[in-house]
C-alpha cells in the first residue's frame, strides 16, 4: 500500500464507526435503478447507498460495494447482514484496477471518493470497462477552479481529506471523455467554496457507455 492509500485508509477506518456523512452530493437520486440491475458503488463507505440500491434492484439483481477502508467495509457488512441484504457485496479494492469483470454493471455511481485518486484517467477507464454498453455513471464529487499546488496535492493527508486530489473541471470531463463516455449532464453544481487551501465547487455528473444506438437513458 502506498502512502496516499495508507492515509486514505488511515482516515476512513477512524470514521468508520461514527455516524457521519460524508458525501459531497446525491448521486443515487439521479440513478435510474430498476428491479434487476447490477449497480456498483465506487467509494461505498458504511454502505449507505449501496443497501439504498439493493432494495431497489432487488433479489433479481446485485450490488457491489467498493472501498479501500477495511472498516469502512466491516460496517457495510454488518449493516446489510441486520437487514438480510443478501444481494450486496461489499470488496476491498483500488479504484484504478477494480476487481470486477468487464461490462458487468448497469449502473456504477460514486459519491466523493474519485478525487482520491492518484490516476483518475485510469479510474473512468475502469468504469468504461465494467459498464454494459448502454450503462450509466451517476458521479457526485469536487473540482478545482485552478489547479492545486503541487505541495498540496503531493501531500496524502492533504488529499484524504477531499481536497487536494481535486482537479479542474475540464480535466474532470477530459478524463470521462478518454475513457470512451458520453452523453453527459451536469444535474447539480454547487457555488465555489474554500476548502483546505483551494477552491472547489462540488458536482454531480452522470453519462452512458455507448452501444450502437441502444443506449439506455440515465435519466
Amino acid at each position: 500500500m502506498d502512502s496516499f492509500s495508507g492515509a486514505i485508509t488511515r482516515r476512513y477506518d477512524g470514521l468508520s464507526k461514527q455516524e457521519c456523512c460524508l458525501s459531497c452530493g446525491k448521486a443515487l437520486s439521479f440513478a435510474p435503478v430498476k428491479r434487476g440491475d447490477v449497480c456498483v458503488d465506487l467509494g461505498c463507505g458504511q454502505g449507505n447507498d449501496a443497501m439504498r440500491m439493493a432494495i431497489l434492484t432487488g433479489e433479481q439483481g446485485r450490488v457491489y460495494g467498493i472501498d479501500l477502508s477495511d472498516g469502512m467495509l466491516y460496517a457495510a457488512r454488518d449493516y446489510a447482514a441486520r437487514f438480510s441484504l443478501d444481494n450486496a457485496v461489499f470488496i476491498n479494492s483500488p479504484f484504478e484496477q477494480l476487481s470486477l469483470d468487464d461490462s458487468l454493471a448497469d449502473i456504477v455511481i460514486s459519491n466523493c471518493a474519485i478525487n482520491h485518486s492518484r490516476d483518475q484517467g485510469a479510474v473512468w477507464k475502469e468504469i468504461a470497462r465494467i459498464l454494459k454498453p448502454g450503462g450509466c455513471f451517476v458521479v457526485s464529487d469536487i473540482y478545482a477552479l485552478e489547479a492545486v499546488p503541487a505541495e498540496y496535492a503531493n501531500d496524502p493527508v492533504a488529499v484524504s481529506e477531499c481536497w487536494a486530489g481535486a482537479v479542474t473541471l475540464d480535466e474532470y470531463i477530459r478524463n470521462i471523455t478518454n475513457a470512451g463516455l458520453a452523453e453527459l449532464e451536469m444535474p447539480e453544481e454547487s457555488v465555489p467554496y474554500e476548502k483546505g487551501k483551494v477552491r472547489v465547487a462540488s458536482f454531480t455528473i452522470r453519462g452512458e457507455k455507448p452501444s450502437n444506438g441502444e443506449n439506455k437513458p440515465c435519466k
